[in-house]
């Protein structure tokens, strides 16, 4: 069973999130398993203190990098798993990272996220325990749970018995470099407003067309760089003369 470890300052952010929807189920079922390590159990201070201020001055406190290492080595074969740390310096998080991360964490059955706080944590605890960092964009959150979860959330739709259906998976946006066409449920019209007629044709093949052509001009107006990767990758065929 594939395990997501998170070591963090806030246990309950990460339970409370792997206690509905999807990811609970998963959970639930057994097909995933959520252990959570909080970092203030291996503080050796009466105030259970995990932070202090930075050598050099400036502002706010780093974590410091004792119960950081502990709290990562109390994890059971900690050195078999891949070690994240969530940094806004880190390398950018897509879904071909997920896929990657879902195959290491398949392999090693575990994944460990390091959660930091604060101004960030004493480099020395990165230096020994972290394998790789990872941000999910280009602004600053207060502290590491979420992206954690939002990155957990990305690697496990791609394991096998997390998704019920694989075809949602393969039909997501970002999974052949555009985003995914619109959607439309009951009722049919809504405000005046009718679903596409072709989707009601039960054509196969022209709803695929539509789906395919309505991707492509989604993903050219709200993705350009994805729609030019895309165009990259999948030139138009050019027929034979």
């Amino acid at each position: 069973m594939s395990t997501f470890y998170f070591v963090t300052l806030f246990p309950k952010t990460i339970a409370t999130y792997f206690s509905e929807s999807m990811m609970g189920r998963a959970v639930a079922n057994g097909t995933l398993r959520i252990k959570i390590v909080d970092i203030r159990s291996f503080a050796h201070n009466k105030h259970r203190r995990v932070d202090d201020y930075p050598y050099g001055g400036g502002a706010g406190m780093v974590m410091q990098a004792p119960p950081v290492i502990r709290a990562i080595e109390s994890i059971p074969n900690h050195d078999h798993y891949p070690v994240i740390y969530l940094s806004p310096g880190g390398k950018p998080f897509d879904t071909g990272e997920a896929r990657s991360l879902a195959h290491q964490m398949a392999a090693a059955e575990g994944l460990i996220f390091l959660c930091g706080h604060y101004e960030g944590i004493d480099q020395r605890a990165l230096d020994r325990c972290v394998s790789v960092s990872y941000t999910i964009g280009d602004y600053v959150l207060t502290g590491g749970e979420l992206p954690a979860l939002v990155m957990s959330d990305a690697i496990a739709r791609h394991l096998p018995g997390v998704l019920g259906n694989v075809e949602s998976l393969e039909e997501e946006s970002f999974e052949h470099d555009l985003l995914e066409y619109p959607q439309y449920t009951r009722p049919e019209m809504v405000d005046g407003v009718a679903v596409p007629e072709v989707l009601l044709s039960g054509h196969h093949a022209k709803i695929a067309a539509w789906r395919h052509e309505q991707a492509l001009k989604k993903t050219a107006a709200q993705r350009p760089d994805l729609y030019r990767k895309y165009l990259a990758e999948h030139p138009p065929k050019t027929g034979k003369k």
